[in-house]
């Protein structure tokens, strides 16, 4: 005998079926008149089902439209080689790997000079509250909200490479550009977390109910200092990233 109240029997069932893709990525659900009939259940019951699903990700709900799974086209970001100068690019990193993967690219920006946060300014070994170069991009891939990224530099990196306060896109991108002016990042320290998003980030990524962000946030030190600290917020249901370590010959495939 199923023990299980009868919302999560009801949750069980459809997240089985969402699985085995008897309903797949855009497909509307039966209605909760008809799942109500299919399950014996009140449909106060077979709601608070679909409401469980709705937290986990699962499917999206619309006023008039019912319920619908939701569309997983998943992007896969190699964290090892993204912003590794040795591998071909024609522009930054973001819309190479974008457009390598057949998808579309498209980024906006802003640029402002401000105090940079605590935590921050720890990564880049300069007082709190010190002036920092802050470039945020709202990033897309396909229209869709993909990430948004807000890399600091210090505020001594100005003088050295003025395009950094400048407003709009560095074509060739930040690590290449600072390259070019002599200031080589030799190593990245990543910090990797989850969590559920703010509203101002559910707003910015569209993310719906039960929906998670992936938080990646490096450190890039060239030899002498850390020259920056980026933070990139991922849709958590859009997203996976990879690590290339050591010798893969054996994978046998093209990385």
């Amino acid at each position: 005998m199923n023990r299980q109240p009868k919302y999560r029997q009801v949750a069980d069932a459809l997240r089985r079926e969402i699985d085995d893709s008897t309903y797949g990525p855009g497909e509307r659900l039966p209605s909760e008149s008809e799942l109500a009939k299919r399950f014996t259940a009140s449909r106060n019951t077979v709601r608070a089902g679909l409401n469980l699903l709705v937290s986990e990700g699962l499917i999206t709900s619309s006023q008039g439209l019912g319920y619908e799974v939701r569309s997983h086209e998943v992007f896969e970001l190699n964290a090892s080689r993204f912003e590794n100068l040795n591998f071909p690019q024609s522009g930054d990193a973001y819309s190479t790997d974008v457009t390598a993967a057949g998808r579309r690219p498209h980024q906006t920006f802003r640029v402002e000079m401000q105090p940079a946060p605590a935590e921050v300014a720890e990564r880049l070994k300069v007082e709190p509250g010190s002036t920092a170069v802050l470039r945020h991009c709202h990033r897309y891939v396909d229209d869709v909200p993909w990430s948004t990224q807000a890399t600091y530099y210090p505020g001594w990196l100005v003088d050295r490479a003025p395009r950094l306060a400048q407003p709009g896109d560095i074509e060739e991108g930040t690590t290449r550009y600072l390259a070019a002016h002599g200031i080589e990042q030799v190593g990245y320290f990543d910090e990797i977390s989850t969590r559920m998003p703010t509203p101002e980030e559910a707003r910015l990524l569209e993310i719906g109910a039960g929906v998670p962000v992936l938080l990646w946030q490096r450190t890039g030190h060239t030899a002498d200092a850390p020259a920056r600290c980026t933070i990139t917020t991922f849709r958590g249901d859009l997203n996976r990233m990879n690590y290339e370590i050591g010798d893969l010959a054996a994978r046998g495939e093209s990385l």
